[in-house]
């Protein structure tokens, strides 16, 4: 057992916001408010590591504890958010401020990024002698980080996109006579892990989406055409689901931003309009009407269908890392490990900041179809637990024809 170590806590988070962020939020809040003689104060940084810089900084204490507990329920990022990359000379910044309060325990709730910062925290309390215990609490609807099941985010974005893509595909039959393919532009860089996610849409044989696309199998715009083609001539119509980082055969994404005001500080462009220049390919080539929606930051934050397993694990994650640090862990990020499927049960643990912090953890080749145009019956078995249970039923006509009168 590590020896004690008491003052204050401060919490921030980073990266885009999600619909169960907030939970991590309350998890660590509640948390430390049962170890009052370790934690005598839990305050909150507002946007990220940037409120530790400009010591813009709340007495969490203070909120009502009803507040706390609704935070589980509430999406967007309730302390505010950032995109701040740590420099050398913010560290001494950094120490100034959590001497003024006292603050012994760093927990940042976030990405790849975040737990770079989170790993530079932990580094920089050493180098500069203030014993500060920094813990890494995960969360990225892109579910890209490595050492991980999965992140909290990725459940209840991956169910919004599960039934908006149901919707979007019943549309679609509905006037396929008119706008015969659609595709739905999905949010994800490198890994296309929320997209693969449309799939658990599918209720039946025919169901959308028919196609699906991700970063990991780049598109031959050929084989692209010819996988539109056949599914509409069987159907009549066609819905698919696209990343929005998908690449070429080059390896580069088909389409990104090349404004230098669309990079943020760690040098990712903003990625989009995959769907806009796929959908004028199939229009040239194909001579058929093809239509898109982009659903953009929406799906990564509503909470109208927040998973109650991703809500839940939020909330144990932030717990779970106050635990941690008051047992001595720094340097960790928390992780979710999987015990079953059926019924669906995960327990927590811990990685190394620094190897999280340089990992990604793309799609395996296992969970995707060999034509780069689907996913497999492995990835809808992994997937599935997540989105906290089935979407709700739908109806569907037998439609059946009476005999026609009239030549």
């Amino acid at each position: 057992m590590a020896e004690k170590l008491k003052g204050n806590l401060v919490v921030a988070q980073s990266g885009g916001p999600t619909a169960v962020i907030n939970a991590s939020v309350a998890g660590v809040a509640e948390e430390a408010f049962k170890h009052a003689d370790t934690i005598p104060g839990v305050i909150g940084s507002l946007h990220g590591i940037e409120g530790v810089l400009y010591e813009d900084l709340i007495d969490l204490a203070q909120e009502d504890r009803a507040t706390i507990s609704g935070l589980t329920s509430t999406p967007a990022a309730a302390l505010g958010s950032c995109r701040h990359k740590l420099t050398e000379a913010d560290y001494d910044r950094i120490i100034e401020v959590f001497r003024a309060h006292d603050i012994r325990y760093f927990f940042y709730i976030g990405g790849n990024d975040s737990m770079d910062t989170a790993a530079r925290v932990s580094r920089m309390g050493a180098e500069k002698g203030y014993e500060v215990r920094s813990v890494g609490i995960p969360k990225t609807i892109d579910n890209d980080l490595a050492f991980t099941d999965h992140c909290p985010g990725f459940g209840s974005v991956a169910r919004w996109v599960a039934s908006s893509v149901r919707d979007a595909g019943l549309d679609t039959e509905a006037i396929g006579v008119v706008d015969k393919i659609k595709i739905v532009e999905i949010m994800g860089r490198n890994a296309g892990w929320i997209t693969a996610a449309s799939a658990l849409a599918r209720d039946h044989e025919d169901a959308a989406p028919h196609l699906i696309y991700v970063p990991e199998k780049p598109i031959n715009l050929d084989r692209f055409l010819g996988d539109v083609q056949n599914v509409y001539d069987r159907l009549g119509y066609c819905l698919i689901t696209v990343c929005e980082g998908v690449k070429g055969e080059d390896g580069k994404p088909l389409m990104a931003s090349t404004s230098a005001i669309n990079v943020d500080a760690f040098g990712h462009a903003q990625m989009g309009g995959v769907a806009d220049y796929l959908c004028s390919v199939i229009a040239d080539r194909l001579k058929l009407k093809a239509r898109f929606d982009k659903p953009g930051t929406i799906q990564r934050v509503s909470a109208a269908l927040q998973s109650p397993v991703d809500r839940d694990e939020a909330y144990g994650a932030g717990a779970e890392a106050v635990r941690q640090a008051i047992a001595g862990v720094t340097g960790k990020m928390v992780t979710i490990e999987r015990v079953s499927d059926d019924p669906y049960r995960s327990k927590f643990g811990l990685a190394d900041l620094d190897k999280v912090a340089n990992a990604e953890k793309l799609i395996p080749e296992e969970f995707l179809s060999p034509a780069g145009n689907d996913v497999t019956e492995a990835f809808v078995k992994y997937a599935q637990p997540l989105i906290g249970g089935p979407l709700p039923k739908y109806s569907y006509l037998k439609k059946v024809a009476l005999p026609k009168k009239v030549s």
